[in-house]
């Protein structure tokens, strides 16, 4: 690959390497820094040297690695505000009681049920100066309060650490909103805030504003709301107000993407606004301010998306790509694609860990690389065919790129994703050009019926599209089994078949093999894994009583009528059977003792029957039992007492305390997340 001979690349990948390094090893900042500061005066050392010809490039050369090594690193740590000594993290028993916090919203997510939500900037805590994000969940009062970003709020709480996962194999929300320097939530009432009369005006205040203003005058013209949340999701990337239906046919019929914007967009902007300054004279004078003008609309169209990855990544890359067009250069895309990647993660290194930035990078890698190979398997003379053949190639070669990572973390597969985008890719451009459009004139208060009419019939044909795309679920590929291992295995197949396509070798074919072969060395040791691996595992399943007994890939479930019946669809199931490649055997009710290992457990329900003559290891009480623990511990003297989520809790905190003055472990799963045995 020659991408990788560029000494770009080779920077951008000792860079990563140190975020990396930074990210899982936690290294002491001391020690990071000063091995920057003497990787920094080595390079500076060979550099002279090698200018003078004392030595050869090579050490120079492993020097300039060395040093972007640590540069990684060192940026991670110093934008992670976890290593700051004002965050809120470091405050002594911040956990344990309410604290008078003040915080400024910084960014509106999408409600829950019961709570608005917000990205809250600390302030002060009491009356210290203090920093960091934490998630501010406030209930929705009856009046419907909508707070503006900028609102200065004082609030007396307590801080919520970001819980693990409670049952295994679940998304892990508290790392997801750990990438996003967000160590804690807070709950909070509107009643029980002060709400300051002052607001912070800054770049966030004003383009929420702007973003707000726009949403208004297009409700003020009668446009149908469930169009208006997908037309702003695809404009500006604000997916807050879609329905989870509409979120969820998106994703089935693999365009998804489409709701977040991205290079498709921040593209069709630059051609937008290059199109309108046209008539600017082509003096040297007059292409600087073309040049000003075009940077200014893509930062400002990126400031009002909301800085997303995404938008971050294609607003520096097609940034780059106009400042090489106005120095009158070929720009290189791969160079380009290099030095976005780089400057984004000079400034926000987390973006790394970010779902939407790996996809989206690696499917633009892949269609600069990999779709000129497959547009050439067909040269079509017929325009039409051509632009077809263009779409699907482009749709595939982005797909190639992507459906490993798309399945590692999503687990599905959409079958009819190039129907999707064949079909809608036209029609998504018509509503861009009518939203960018309706959305300017909305932002100085007129929005014409001749063109906002359009735009909704457009969303809503498009919506109705995708709905009859995701409909067809036998296209669906859904619950499929992926580990890191397999990730690595297949990109490895798929990098080394892709550079014999493109120049056939013998070494090349050598490669293909190995990493064939390396795939069936990764499935046959994840088979024995498997296969050797036994557990018994209570959930945490809120009200409910789920058991699950796995013996190497066979699952026997253990549950109340209700959730055997509906066990297909039970979302902590289907999580823990994908995540250990397993699949459900046996269904049974709940039994009133069990053995594991050579355990004994005594499972004790509503009835609270129990026999005097066992002394089981483990006493699982379920669905609030009217029981005296401290006789029922005299009869059977458990050796652990575990207490699932269909308890009440406040018969949970009298068996606990039970249990500790009997020196007995107590587990309540409702707190402390599912109960395994091995």
């Amino acid at each position: 690959m020659k991408v990788l001979q560029f000494p770009l690349a080779r920077i951008t990948f000792g860079f990563i390497l140190g975020i990396l390094q930074a990210y899982y090893l936690k290294p002491e900042p001391k020690i990071v820094f000063v091995l920057l500061f003497i990787s920094v005066n080595t390079f500076i050392f060979f550099y002279f040297l090698s200018k003078k010809n004392y030595t050869k490039n090579t050490y120079f050369g492993i020097s300039t690695y060395l040093v972007s090594f640590f540069i990684g690193a060192t940026t991670l740590i110093v934008h992670t505000d976890y290593f700051k000594k004002s965050n809120y993290i470091h405050y002594d028993s911040i956990f344990e009681k309410p604290y008078l916090l003040s915080v400024t919203l910084r960014e509106k997510l999408k409600s829950s049920t019961f709570n608005d939500r917000y990205v809250a900037i600390v302030n002060r805590i009491d009356q210290t100066e203090s920093s960091g994000r934490i998630l501010l969940n406030i209930s929705k009062d009856s009046l419907k309060r909508r707070f503006e970003i900028g609102t200065q709020l004082r609030i007396n709480g307590i801080l919520y650490k970001n819980s693990p996962p409670n049952n295994p194999s679940q998304f892990d929300y508290s790392k997801y909103l750990e990438n996003k320097q967000i160590y804690a939530q807070l709950y909070a009432d509107v009643e029980e805030m002060s709400i300051s009369s002052e607001m912070e005006k800054n770049i966030w205040y004003y383009t929420s504003r702007l973003r707000t203003k726009i949403i208004d005058n297009l409700e003020k013209s009668n446009f149908h709301k469930t169009e208006l949340n997908v037309a702003v999701a695809l404009i500006m990337g604000q997916q807050q107000d879609i329905s989870p239906e509409i979120i969820r046919d998106y994703q089935f019929a693999g365009a998804v993407h489409i709701l977040s914007v991205s290079g498709l967009h921040i593209g069709f902007i630059l051609l937008f606004v290059t199109f309108i300054l046209k008539p600017l004279p082509n003096t040297k004078k007059g292409a600087f301010i073309k040049l000003i003008l075009i940077l200014a609309s893509l930062s400002l169209f990126g400031l009002i998306a909301g800085l997303s990855p995404s938008v971050v990544r294609s607003v520096v890359m097609f940034s780059f790509i106009a400042v090489g067009s106005h120095l009158g250069r070929s720009v290189n895309i791969y160079h380009t694609l290099l030095a976005s990647m780089l400057l984004i993660l000079l400034f926000q290194p987390t973006f790394l860990f970010d779902v939407g930035f790996q996809l989206s990078y690696i499917a633009l890698f892949f269609i600069i690389w990999v779709q000129p190979l497959l547009a050439s398997i067909w040269l079509p003379k017929n325009k039409v065919l051509k632009y077809i053949w263009d779409i699907l190639t482009v749709s595939f070669a982005a797909q190639i790129g992507t459906l490993p990572l798309s399945i590692y973390y999503f687990h599905q597969f959409p079958g009819l994703f190039f129907v999707t985008n064949l079909i809608i890719i036209p029609l998504l451009s018509l509503i861009m050009i009518l939203g960018v459009l309706v959305m300017v004139l909305a932002a100085f208060g007129y929005v014409p019926l001749f063109f906002s009419k359009p735009l909704e019939w457009s969303v809503f044909y498009l919506n109705k599209i995708i709905n009859s795309i995701a409909s067809l679920e036998q296209f669906i590929i859904q619950n499929i089994p992926f580990n890191l291992n397999f990730l690595i295995s297949f990109y490895l197949l798929i990098i080394t078949t892709i550079l014999w396509f493109k120049k056939p070798s013998f070494t090349k074919l050598v490669m293909a093999l190995i990493s064939i072969i390396v795939l069936q060395i990764s499935y046959i040791k994840n088979v024995s894994d498997v296969q050797n691996q036994k557990e018994w595992i209570v959930f945490n399943s809120k009200k409910n009583t789920l058991i699950t007994e796995r013996n190497g890939e066979e699952v026997t479930l253990y549950a109340n009528d209700s959730i055997l019946k509906a066990s297909l669809k039970n979302n902590i199931l289907n999580s823990y059977l994908v995540g250990n490649f397993s699949t459900l055997g046996a269904k049974k009710r709940i039994p009133n003792a069990a053995f594991f290992n050579g355990k004994k457990i005594l499972i004790l329900d509503s009835l609270g029957i129990y026999p005097k003559n066992i002394k089981p290891d483990i006493l699982l009480l379920t669905q609030s039992p009217k029981i005296n623990l401290d006789r029922l511990f005299q009869y059977v003297q458990p050796k652990m007492v575990v207490a699932d989520a269909s308890n009440y809790k406040k018969v949970q905190k009298y068996w606990k305390a039970t249990s500790n003055k009997q020196k007995i472990p107590f587990h309540a799963i409702s707190e402390k997340g599912c109960y395994t045995l091995n």
